[in-house]
């Protein structure tokens, strides 16, 4: 009999996080009291059915056993081979998961190490949603905001809001299949699901958080502290 698939994580984490304004890497900057990455490492931890853990590094990163120490062992595992963009650290990162026993057929969940408030519930009803999907899905947040199109810092336009969804992660698909798109759709593609997507493919919605929101800029780090403080 062949073995039921299973769930690896994949957690990207080769940027630089510029935009963030650290002296750090944005993912080793502190909120309340720990490096970003560690609080996204510790809700994936908490996910029972994911099989073992990845995390993609730029290949001169020194600081993440520094940031997040006692983190590599037999199912979480850091391979420095992150690329130029993110789908190339991805892609690499879909190598490194084979090579350490993943099969083509089992399911990948990339998330971003920069949200960092996501909870294993929320990963939990991924996993149910995807795991009988022929395709896989994201997380995403349908939008309720009035959307307008800027030029030259004035609104020129109202865009239709009908059917927009924000993408979120985790985005869950099999190995092979998120292999191939990747590597059909070039290193320019900004998330799994658009790769997956130029496939023809049509990957499942799955209702997301406000809370899991990527964070980019300084005032994201404080917003996110506040939450993670009063967190029941």
């Amino acid at each position: 009999m062949t073995a039921a698939p299973r769930c690896f994580a994949l957690v990207p984490c080769a940027g630089s996080g510029v935009r963030a304004g650290g002296a750090l890497p944005k993912q080793y900057l502190p909120v309340a009291g720990r490096a970003m990455v560690a609080h996204t490492l510790d809700a994936l931890a908490g996910v029972k059915r994911i099989a073992g853990t990845l995390v993609v590094l730029a290949p001169g990163d020194e600081g993440f056993e520094r940031h997040v120490p006692h983190f590599a062992d037999a199912t979480h595992w850091v391979a420095r081979c992150g690329g130029a963009t993110r789908a190339r650290s991805v892609a690499n990162g879909l190598s490194a998961l084979l090579v350490r026993g993943a099969q083509p057929d089992d399911w990948v969940l990339v998330h971003d190490a920069a949200r960092c408030l996501v909870r294993a519930a929320w990963i939990d009803a991924l996993i149910d949603a995807c795991e009988g999907d022929a395709v896989g899905g994201l997380l995403a947040l349908p939008l309720a905001d009035t959307l307008k199109a800027g030029r030259d810092g004035r609104a020129i336009s109202t865009i239709d809001r009908a059917d927009k969804w924000a993408a979120q992660t985790p985005q869950m698909f099999r190995l092979a299949l998120l292999q191939r798109a990747l590597a059909n759709a070039g290193d320019e593609v900004t998330d799994e699901a658009g790769a997956v997507e130029a496939q023809g493919l049509a990957p499942r919605l799955v209702a997301g958080s406000v809370e899991n929101f990527k964070l980019t800029v300084a005032s994201d780090f404080a917003l996110a502290a506040r939450l993670l403080e009063t967190r029941a």
